[in-house]
């Protein structure tokens, strides 16, 4: 049975006789378009994203700017239909992570793993660039994570908005506080780019799961994974052989 949408889903291809389904959650600012054409690489698996309010066909909503908000709210309206698989980039990883907990807690199914990208372990801190002026976290964005694209910088309206979906979710990441809470009982595999920041402090990621710790080092950096497509189908079919 296809999965079952709702506001919070987006899906480029449809398939209902899938044997899988992969929830994407995206980076800061980010809707999660460039996820969903993994679709066209895994024949096998149902790709959705998760569309958070403040972008794309959601632009009119004003966006979060709590982790513990934007979880209670994809909990309530969004159905993760078995069996199914989280992959989180950046504040995604965060964001997958404290949906599979709260999914958990509430006596919901859960993922069989759990893909984390480009991000150290929930209990680590973060930088604090929600609180830097429009130009400021501007400089800050594009100085860790590299350059915004030609049509943001060149459209007024444009900018304001991402910069404000910029700043709730650098608000999300950079004021959360996880919530103490025992091991997860699904394997967790952590990725990142060799050149990342991030990438020294995925093994803090090793206490958050009963199962060890996978992890995949690319070449790249913050966005290993747009040149690295291939490397990571072949990561997400060869767990789905050995977990699923």
């Amino acid at each position: 049975m296809s999965a079952r949408m709702s506001r919070w889903l987006l899906c480029r291809k449809r398939r209902p006789d899938a044997s899988l389904r992969l929830y994407c959650f995206p980076h800061s600012g980010a809707s999660p378009g460039e996820y969903l054409r993994w679709g066209d690489r895994l024949p096998d698996i149902e790709v959705l994203g998760l569309q958070y309010p403040g972008r794309g066909n959601r632009m009119a909503e004003p966006p979060f700017t709590q982790m513990s908000d934007l979880v209670n709210a994809i909990v309530a309206e969004a159905t993760f239909d078995t069996p199914f698989v989280f992959f989180g980039h950046s504040l995604g990883a965060l964001t997958a992570y404290e949906t599979a907990r709260t999914l958990r807690d509430s006596g919901r199914a859960q993922p069989a793993f759990l893909l984390v990208s480009a991000l150290r372990a929930p209990h680590m801190a973060h930088m604090r660039a929600h609180e830097l002026d429009d130009s400021q976290l501007m400089g800050s964005i594009e100085k860790n994570f590299g350059p915004l694209s030609t049509a943001i910088n060149e459209d007024p309206e444009l900018r304001q908005a991402t910069l404000a979906c910029l700043r709730a979710d650098s608000t999300i990441l950079e004021t959360y506080c996880p919530t103490p809470a025992p091991p997860m009982d699904f394997p967790i595999l952590a990725l990142g780019g060799e050149s990342d920041e991030e990438t020294v402090y995925l093994p803090t990621w090793a206490d958050y799961s009963t199962h060890p710790l996978t992890r995949h080092i690319l070449p790249g950096d913050h966005f290993y994974l747009r040149q690295e497509i291939d490397s990571i189908m072949r990561i997400i079919a060869d767990a789905v052989s050995r977990y699923i």
